[in-house]
């Protein structure tokens, strides 16, 4: 299928979203993309797996990288693109097409051949499997296989954000509460240990936790400490002889992974615990010189991102990252999912005010 990436961003938002690309099937997009992008002059155009990768090489002094990714969630009827009252609805419409809608129109429609006109070198990345888990992402293939197509000043992820600015990003893990117990007759149910019960101590060290709230380059991270899951029970006349609660823990990204499960350890004191998922945080990085030129070219005050994204992986690199895009956060994965088009205007005209002289 040909892309055209000059029709206005929202019409390109709408044809991104009618091309269905849930997790695992992003082949067809990701093929429309790279043979859209490289029928651009100036751009050098690479592509691993799903993942496609643009890039300028005009000389200038900094390079600023654009990434999105072309995934989303499964549909839950919510297929084709509507658009209602000024509002484009279709699932990944906000999370996060017209992201990358934006960035490949800009790749279109920037003057990349010439070098005076372009602050900035410029690196666009499509990527794959960003909304599953984390051994398939795109991103981290393209960092462990091809680490120099990410080199940059300041990496912005297309994320949504409302048109703010959301510096760094929590980070996150998840452990399991595993709680012993004796089997028995419910009937003769003081020949057993219940061990669902013993939940209770694990939930009541929870209820009394007090999350604590760290700001960092002006951005207020509040952390906290959640039951996720609780899995016990045998049958209806059987006292369980084992539970297990699932705790996730989002921490400020001045804490290191290390440092977040030795507090979760220390607040569990007593209890078995097996960690199941650990991901870094993103410090905000506001203090790069392209990242706080980026964020003076907004007129916003930057943020804390609450969750984990890919900025991580940026941050993880050495790379300054912020996350920026047109969609509404709280929309992301709904089956009404929607963006409002206005949003994704600005969102170009930010953006193409910022790369240009």
């Amino acid at each position: 299928m040909d892309l055209d990436l000059t029709v206005p961003v929202g019409e390109l938002t709408r044809r991104l979203v009618d091309m269905p690309s849930v997790s695992g099937g992003e082949a067809a997009l990701a093929d429309a993309v790279e043979k859209a992008l490289a029928a651009i002059d100036g751009l050098r155009v690479d592509r691993d797996g799903d993942a496609v990768v643009a890039r300028t090489f005009l000389g200038r002094p900094s390079r600023i990288l654009l990434a999105g990714h072309l995934d989303t969630v499964p549909l839950a009827d919510n297929l084709p693109a509507r658009v209602v009252d000024g509002r484009l609805y279709g699932c990944g419409t906000s999370d996060m097409k017209a992201g990358v809608a934006i960035a490949l129109r800009l790749a279109a429609t920037l003057p990349i051949t010439d070098a005076g006109a372009l602050r900035h070198d410029v690196t666009w990345i499509c990527y794959d499997n960003e909304e599953v888990t984390a051994d398939r992402n795109g991103l981290r293939r393209l960092a462990a296989r091809h680490r120099d197509w990410l080199d940059a000043d300041l990496a912005i992820l297309m994320e949504p954000t409302s048109g703010e600015v959301e510096a760094g990003c929590q980070g996150t893990l998840r452990t399991v509460v595993t709680l012993p117990g004796t089997r028995a007759h419910s009937a003769r149910s003081w020949l057993g240990d219940n061990a669902i019960h013993k939940a209770a101590g694990v939930l009541g060290r929870l209820a009394g936790y007090r999350a604590r709230i760290v700001t960092l380059d002006g951005c207020t991270y509040r952390e906290g400490l959640s039951a996720v899951r609780i899995d016990g029970g045998v049958a209806g006349n059987v006292i369980p002889d084992l539970c297990r609660v699932t705790v996730n823990f989002r921490f400020a990204p001045d804490r290191t992974p290390e440092e977040a499960f030795a507090h979760v350890r220390g607040v569990f004191d007593g209890y078995d615990l097996e960690l199941t998922d650990l991901a870094a945080g993103a410090p905000p990085g506001l203090a790069a010189p392209a990242a706080a030129a980026f964020v003076a070219a907004t007129g916003r005050v930057p943020v804390a991102k609450y969750g984990w994204t890919d900025v991580a992986r940026f941050a993880e690199l050495g790379i300054p990252a912020l996350n920026y895009g047109p969609g509404d956060p709280n929309l992301a994965h709904t089956r009404d999912e929607y963006v409002e088009l206005a949003a994704i205007d600005e969102g170009e005209r930010l953006l193409r005010r910022y790369l240009t002289v």
